[in-house]
């Protein structure tokens, strides 16, 4: 199955986790079949990492020249601090990545805001406001590495107000992502979302959520998990838009890709039959 054949305004990803093998091999699994692939990477002090080195950046560039593969690359730490000296350690690793994989000419870099301080309740006004400009500060300082503003979507996390980065976005001109998935596990109608941040929307990121008495609330996995009219409502709205980003498929093992890949592939038919039908 090639979501290139399913002639889509948007474009379809999965991510470098999709089959046991490293980020080449990953690459290469997934070149026949979607359009992009998300680098998951980690770096931990002291321990593993996956970052890649230099030939195996160009060996990815080389493969995506080839095969028609775009990259988006999610950075390691949540953005934090200032953009003065000395720089954030999360700002430092921001910078050494975005260096890292400039090769790649990524569709979007995707990072998170660190708003643990803040998100929750008890902040008051005056430490919002200054977390606030501090946040726009540094977003605007990595939309600089990154090259434009467009090329670093600020993605939603779970656990947090729905709009929280909203403020932060639009003052900084960067992108947004939308992780729908994230959304769902926190029981929001992920539509005002996507609405909302349409004027700056460049990544959606779509995944299941099991909600099972049986079973962990959890999220990131197979898209099959999810009742079929949700994920309609989501593809209905970004073809009903013609939706010229990136929808990330955000799940981790084949079984997970694979039956992921199909629910998104029937729900796209189920939404053009309706339409059909509406039509006529």
């Amino acid at each position: 199955m090639d979501v290139r054949s399913w002639q889509l305004p948007f474009r379809v990803g999965a991510t470098s986790y999709s089959i046991e093998d490293d980020l080449l091999g990953n690459a290469r699994f997934l070149a026949g079949q979607v359009q992009d692939m998300q680098l998951v990477l980690f770096d931990l002090p002291g321990g593993p990492g996956n970052l890649p080195d230099a030939t195996t950046v160009a060996a990815l560039a080389a493969l995506g020249a080839r095969q028609a593969l775009s990259y988006t690359v999610h950075l390691i730490d949540d953005l934090a601090g200032t953009p003065h000296a000395p720089l954030s350690p999360s700002l430092r690793s921001a910078r050494s990545l975005i260096e890292r994989t400039r090769p790649l000419a990524p569709w979007a870099w995707v990072g998170h805001l660190d708003g643990r301080t803040i998100g929750q309740q008890g902040a008051d006004d005056l430490e919002k406001e200054r977390w606030q400009q501090q946040m726009v500060a540094a977003v605007v300082q990595v939309c600089r590495w990154a090259g434009s503003g467009e090329r670093l979507a600020i993605e939603n996390l779970e656990g947090y107000p729905v709009e929280f980065v909203a403020p932060v976005v639009a003052q900084a001109a960067a992108a947004r992502c939308v992780d729908v998935g994230h959304l769902w596990l926190d029981g929001h109608d992920p539509l005002p979302s996507l609405r909302s941040a349409w004027p700056w929307l460049r990544v959606v990121h779509l995944h299941g959520v099991v909600d099972d008495p049986t079973e962990p609330h959890r999220d990131h996995c197979s898209l099959a998990h999810t009742d079929p009219a949700q994920v309609d409502r989501v593809v209905q709205f970004l073809l009903a838009q013609n939706y010229r980003g990136l929808l990330t498929l955000e799940v981790f093992g084949e079984n997970d890709f694979k039956s992921s890949l199909h629910a998104l592939h029937a729900s796209i038919d189920r939404c053009r039959e309706e339409k059909r039908w509406g039509d006529r």
